[in-house]
């Protein structure tokens, strides 16, 4: 089909990880960034030359905003609305559904409503998802030492 993009493989390691997020829990973009940065499944430390480029959702180059980009362009099939902002917000487009969707599972929310009370909510992974089944051992991308 023309115009429509496959995820990359972190993108999809991005998106299998959300996927994994409890209800009632969440991580912040960040969170999800520093997951594969501090040696998680997908994590690379290997940097693409300069003059190669560096695709936005390879794990070289991933940070909060590149999370958010993955979760924009592919994040529809996996709940989007447990990956937030690290003040407990979403954007101001999303906000209402993931309220609504947050509420339904009963995440921890701040006085007030509006926001998620992230000391409380906030996922920090499983053995599972660091390793334990989410990724083959075969893969080369797979699990880094803890």
């Amino acid at each position: 089909m023309r115009g429509v993009s496959l995820p990359t493989p972190i993108a999809e390691r991005v998106l299998d990880l959300v996927a994994r997020i409890p209800p009632g829990r969440v991580m912040a973009y960040g969170d999800v960034a520093a997951w594969f940065a501090d040696g998680g499944p997908g994590a690379d430390d290997s940097r693409p030359a300069e003059d190669e480029g560096a695709d936005a959702t390879d794990s070289a180059t991933l940070g909060p905003r590149q999370v958010g980009r993955v979760m924009a362009r592919y994040g529809g099939g996996v709940p989007w609305w447990r990956v937030l902002r690290s003040d407990g917000t979403h954007a101001p487009g999303l906000a209402d559904e993931a309220l609504r969707r947050l509420r339904a599972e009963g995440t921890p929310m701040r006085p007030g409503g509006t926001r998620v009370d992230m000391a409380k909510a906030r996922w920090h992974g499983d053995a599972e998802a660091r390793g334990g089944g989410m990724w083959p051992d075969s893969d080369p991308l797979g699990p880094g030492d803890d």
